[in-house]
């Protein structure tokens, strides 16, 4: 997935502390910043942005819409995902000299969808911000690190690929259905990334990107609306009201999103492009993140499993960490600009946003596969990917989850001789 090289320093995380993963210090001065940036960092930490400000963005206001939420209670939840969640990326990722993206949860925003139809917001924010202390709780215990490690990377993997499947099969469906915009940036990302020389000129998905705009206004496919938006969030503070269904209906799923599901693609996509995420501190930062989240109505935060993808795409390992910065940075700005910028993204067409997000995981999916069945545990990740893509959903918890718990029953059955130490 990634160039190949020594672990850089923010690896090296010191053994003094059994619990919490301490980073590198002193962090990394301005010069050594600026040294390690390039175009291809930029490309990537720009297109991490742009695929969390689009189709993610888009689950947010549908589950608003259908919750009955203002446009201002929306735009205040759009704000605490990018700016909060950009900052505590921009920071951990310096800190820590590797990409650690963190923005919120896809699968447990659908939960929380579903839940507005009969739970008042003032519920559903009570929910959040108990799901901000049990996740702190749980990080502050220490022992996540090595619950992940007792996961085989195997099956976390297939789980991981269910996940990314669909902007593989997306990319092939823009293909058809919007040709004129998804074929100019397939053949584009294909010429650059054909010639090493090319592509070190123009990172693929950047000229993908910047073929895509051309073709989406040529078509006259950019589609404004006309009516009047406020420029700057205006973060609406609301109070919290506590009950016992909405603790009950939400809490726990929404934990189990952040903590396994989404933590566990993110440590896992890390992991396999040569990184040691600290998911002690992840965890720990995740639950006050998530309780600050809360204040200004946004949903649980996480370490995000697709956007760290698309930030380890390409690239020197001991570099990528400036394409998280760009990208928490930029998101910073999203937060700020939030009601004007969500209208201009979703005024192109979905075929553009496919297509990119497909050409941008192409690399991270095809590592999926390669982790998932290129030795051990082969069945169990097979019954992970399937359970994952089938989209089921049980006790308000998603497939992701199903599938990983269905892949290890099943490799603890008919693979015992996987779990012995090799």
């Amino acid at each position: 997935m990634t160039t190949t090289e020594e672990p850089s320093r923010a690896t090296d995380v010191p053994s003094r502390s059994p619990r919490f993963e301490r980073p590198s210090w002193p962090p990394a001065g301005p010069r050594r910043v600026i040294a390690d940036f390039g175009g291809t960092y930029a490309a990537n930490g720009l297109i991490g942005l742009i695929f969390s400000a689009t189709g993610p963005v888009a689950v947010i206001l549908a589950a608003g819409s259908a919750g009955g939420l203002s446009p201002s209670q929306m735009a205040s939840w759009i704000f605490g995902v990018f700016f909060l969640n950009g900052l505590l990326t921009a920071l951990c990722s310096w800190l820590y000299r590797q990409p650690l993206a963190f923005f919120w949860t896809i699968p447990g925003t659908i939960i929380v969808g579903a839940s507005l139809t009969h739970l008042a917001w003032a519920e559903v924010l009570g929910a959040f911000l108990v799901t901000g202390f049990l996740v702190l709780a749980l990080g502050l215990t220490g022992r996540v690190r090595q619950v992940m490690s007792m996961l085989p990377m195997p099956i976390v993997m297939a789980m991981v690929a269910g996940v990314f499947l669909r902007f593989g099969t997306d990319l092939v469906a823009a293909l058809k259905s919007d040709a004129l915009v998804a074929v100019p940036m397939v053949v584009v990302f294909l010429l650059l990334g054909s010639r090493a020389r090319w592509g070190r000129w123009m990172p693929p998905i950047l000229g993908a990107l910047l073929v895509g705009a051309v073709a989406v206004a040529a078509t006259g496919r950019f589609r404004l609306d006309d009516a009047a938006h406020r420029w700057i969030a205006e973060p609406v503070w609301q109070a919290p009201h506590f009950t016992w269904a909405a603790i009950t209906e939400l809490v726990i799923p929404l934990a189990v999103t952040v903590i396994v599901v989404q933590n566990g693609q993110g440590s896992a996509v890390l992991k396999s492009a040569g990184h040691t995420p600290p998911m002690n501190v992840a965890t720990v930062a995740c639950g006050i993140w998530s309780v600050a989240a809360s204040t200004v109505g946004a949903v649980s935060s996480c370490l995000t499993g697709p956007t760290n993808a698309l930030l380890v795409a390409s690239g020197v390992r001991s570099r990528q960490y400036t394409a998280a910065i760009v990208c928490g940075i930029l998101a910073m700005v999203v937060g700020v600009f939030a009601p004007v910028f969500v209208q201009l993204m979703l005024a192109t067409p979905a075929a553009f946003v496919a297509t990119l997000g497909g050409l941008a995981m192409l690399k991270a999916l095809q590592g999926s596969f390669v982790a998932a069945f290129g030795g051990r545990f082969t069945l169990g990740a097979l019954v992970t990917f399937l359970v994952t893509v089938s989209s089921v959903q049980y006790l308000n918890i998603g497939a992701a989850f199903w599938g990983l718990l269905a892949g290890l029953l099943v490799s603890r059955l008919m693979e015992p001789e996987d779990f012995r130490p090799t």
